[in-house]
C-alpha cells in the first residue's frame, strides 16, 4: 500500500494544478469586470472619486495561511462579497492609492443595473456576467436589455408581438448590416452564383458616374443576352434564429442600384423571394422589368422594397437581379448594377 499509493500522485497533482488554474481564471474575470466598472465615467461621477482606467494586470498578492499559493486580486474575498462587489483587502494599500484605484462598494441592485446600462454591451455579456451568480442574473435579465432598447430607441414594429429575448433583440438592432456578400464587385464575383451568362458574359468595370455612396468604386455590367446572378441568404447562419423571425417578423429591407449607358438601350430586372425551410416561396417582390431607351441620361437609380408582415416560417432570402442591352451590341453595353443590400430591421423607425 505504501508504494501503491504513488500511482495516484500524478493524477492528484494534475487535479491540484487544474483547480489552481481555474481559481486564477476566476480571479482574472473578477479583476476585468471591476476594472471595466471603475473605468466607466458614470460610475466615477456616481462615487465622487477620481477613477483611472487600469488596463494592465492588477498587482497580485499571495494570501497568508495554508493556501499561500492562492492569488487574491483586487481584494477578492469570496466570503466577504455581495453582488460581485469586493470589500476589504487592498482598499488601503499604498499601491492602490498611488494608482488612483478604488474599491467598488456595495451597490443596490437598481443602482448596479444603472451602471450596467452604461457599460459597453459586449463587456456586460463577456465579462460582467461571469463574475458571480447575481451579476449573471442581472446581465441576463429582460429588464436590463429592455431598458437599453428604450434608451437607444429600439422598439418592435408591432407592439403586440414583443420579443421574448430582449438581449438578442438589442444586439440584432445594434448590429444591423447588409447580409449580401460582395455587393459592389470589390471581390470579383465572390459570393454570387451565376444564373444566366449570355452574350459576352458578366463583367466588372470601374465607376465613372459616382453614386450617392462615394465609397462604391466598381459595378457589375451585363451584355447583349440576359445576364442574371443571385445569392441565397441563410438567416439562421446570420444570427436570426427561427423563433426570432416567427415572433418579431422584422422588416426586411431591399435596395439595389442600377444605371444604363447613354449610347445604348438596356433592360433591368430584379426578383427577391422569402423562402421557408424547404425553399418554397412565402412572399416575393418581382416588379416589371425597367427599360431604358438609347440616348437617355446616364445616371444611377435605386430600387427599394420593404417586406412587412410576411408571416411565419421565413428561413432564407433569395436575391436575384440582372438584365441586358436591348440592341444586341457585342461587348458590355447592358445594364449596370452595384451596391445591392438586404437588411433585417427589427426596430421600427423613430
Amino acid at each position: 500500500l505504501r508504494y501503491g499509493r504513488w500511482r495516484y500522485a500524478p493524477k492528484v497533482g494534475i487535479e491540484i494544478r487544474q483547480k489552481k488554474h481555474k481559481e486564477e481564471e476566476e480571479e482574472e474575470i473578477r479583476k476585468r469586470a471591476v476594472g471595466i466598472l471603475l473605468s466607466n465615467s458614470f460610475l466615477g461621477r456616481f462615487l465622487g472619486v477620481n477613477v483611472t482606467l487600469y488596463r494592465s494586470p492588477l498587482p497580485q498578492m499571495h494570501v497568508a495561511g495554508r493556501k499561500s499559493k492562492r492569488i487574491r486580486t483586487f481584494g477578492a474575498d469570496k466570503n466577504n462579497c455581495r453582488m460581485g462587489q469586493y470589500v476589504g483587502g487592498l482598499s488601503n494599500s499604498p499601491l492602490q492609492k498611488e494608482k488612483g484605484l478604488v474599491m467598488l462598494p456595495e451597490l443596490p441592485a437598481a443602482v448596479l443595473e444603472e451602471v450596467f446600462v452604461h457599460v459597453p454591451p459586449e463587456e456586460v455579456v463577456r465579462v460582467c456576467r461571469l463574475v458571480c451568480h447575481e451579476w449573471r442574473e442581472l446581465a441576463d435579465s429582460a429588464a436590463l436589455w429592455r431598458e437599453r432598447c428604450r434608451r437607444d430607441r429600439f422598439k418592435p414594429h408591432d407592439l403586440t408581438r414583443l420579443p421574448t429575448d430582449w438581449r438578442m433583440f438589442y444586439f440584432l438592432c445594434k448590429k444591423r448590416r447588409n447580409l449580401l456578400k460582395n455587393p459592389s464587385a470589390e471581390e470579383q464575383f465572390n459570393g454570387w452564383q451565376i444564373l444566366e451568362n449570355g452574350g459576352d458574359k458578366w463583367s466588372i468595370e470601374d465607376v465613372s458616374e459616382p453614386l450617392p455612396d462615394e465609397t462604391v468604386k466598381k459595378f457589375f455590367v451585363t451584355s447583349y443576352r440576359p445576364c442574371k446572378k443571385f445569392q441565397i441568404i441563410n438567416l439562421s447562419k446570420e444570427g436570426y434564429n427561427q423563433s426570432f423571425m416567427d415572433e418579431i417578423q422584422p422588416d426586411i429591407l431591399i435596395s439595389d442600384w442600377y444605371a444604363q449607358r447613354r449610347d445604348c438601350g438596356s433592360m433591368y430586372e430584379i426578383c427577391v423571394e422569402l423562402l421557408n425551410q424547404k425553399k418554397k416561396v412565402i412572399s416575393k417582390f418581382c416588379p416589371e422589368p425597367v427599360y431604358f431607351e438609347q440616348w437617355t441620361d446616364q445616371k444611377w437609380h435605386q430600387m427599394t422594397h420593404v417586406f412587412h408582415g410576411y408571416g411565419r416560417g421565413v428561413r432564407f432570402v433569395r436575391f436575384c437581379h440582372g438584365g441586358s442591352d436591348t440592341q444586341y451590341w457585342a461587348g458590355w453595353y447592358g445594364i449596370r448594377v452595384t451596391n445591392s443590400s438586404v437588411e433585417i430591421s427589427p426596430s421600427a423607425p423613430d
